[in-house]
């Protein structure tokens, strides 16, 4: 009989491209995983692997192998979620990933909910962007991904995932005090077509939509400055160097000569949680969704504070 492990081995170095990798994942040396992969290919006697790049090719019986233990693992996963569901208890452990913001303004209220009402709950929280973060949940890397994206750039179905929304964002823009606009509580985002921008990097999700919005309305992406965080961002718009896209949720604070105004059309991104079909009777996926549930309807109202100020 054919060694779960091995085959667990060598779905690792399917998915994750290397033996270097499949060792990361799997928490073991380089040199055991290719052990595994040496034995399993003893026992079928023939090859599994062949190089490619730096990276190695599945042969076509490997492939074989591959998707037969996919099945074998969505099943066994069906079947924890399943007994889980029978106990009283929300014990064991998950891993959650959390795009940036999200992770500001869902997931420290949302994570003190989890510990206080299932102690026996272990967590891991991963900051990750949402198309990185799908990538590891239709992988098995992650349990439950709290995603977002934005309403005119939804970001694909994935067949095979359940999905519960939670809150819709709304999203302003910041300008330096001194801005021509600054006195105004809202502007027409035509009224923007010729302002240098502080933009999150090439191929990001959020810079990519920037740009299909500003195309969508004639107008070409002007960019100024690239930074990844919304604080570095602020920072330089209120040194007059561009202006930028804040979201209302995980705002921090802002810095002095800075002014938020809000835009016509409104732009509006979805944030959401997703988790594999399988894990749908997990316990701890169910009280996972249910706080970030919570966290995201306190933040709705805190949102709607915000949207108050500026109407």
């Amino acid at each position: 009989m054919l060694s779960f492990d091995r085959l667990r081995t060598l779905h690792a170095v399917a998915v994750h491209g290397s033996v270097n990798a499949a060792a990361s994942v799997l928490h073991v040396t380089n040199s055991a995983v290719s052990q595994q992969i040496a034995k399993l290919e003893e026992e079928l006697g023939e090859p599994l692997l062949e190089r490619n790049g730096r990276g190695v090719k599945l042969t076509d019986s490997a492939a074989l192998l591959v998707a037969h233990t996919e099945r074998v693992l969505a099943l066994m996963e069906r079947a924890e979620a399943e007994f889980d569901a029978q106990r009283d208890a929300v014990i064991g452990e998950i891993t959650v990933a959390v795009f940036s913001t999200g992770m500001r303004g869902l997931a420290p209220k949302a994570l003190r909910l989890l510990t206080t009402a299932h102690p026996k709950l272990g967590i891991i929280l991963k900051e990750r962007e949402p198309q990185t973060a799908l990538s590891w949940l239709i992988r098995g890397q992650v349990d439950l991904v709290v995603a977002t994206d934005w309403e005119n750039a939804p970001l694909p179905l994935v067949e095979g995932l359940s999905r519960q929304p939670l809150l819709d964002d709304i999203a302003d823009i910041a300008v330096p005090a001194n801005h021509r606009l600054a006195s105004r509580k809202v502007v027409d985002l035509d009224d923007l077509a010729q302002e240098k921008w502080v933009s999150w990097h090439d191929g990001s999700i959020c810079h990519d939509w920037l740009v299909h919005t500003l195309r969508s309305r004639g107008h070409e992406l002007l960019v100024s400055h690239m930074a990844a965080e919304h604080a570095t961002q602020l920072a330089l718009v209120a040194a007059g160097l561009g202006i930028c896209v804040i979201p209302r949720l995980g705002r921090d604070p802002l810095p002095q000569h800075v002014k938020i105004i809000g835009v016509r059309p409104a732009l509006v991104r979805h944030v959401y949680a997703l988790w594999r079909e399988e894990s749908t009777r997990r316990r701890a996926i169910a009280a996972a969704v249910e706080a970030f549930q919570t966290a995201a309807d306190a933040a709705r109202k805190e949102g709607g504070k915000r949207c108050a100020t500026l109407s």
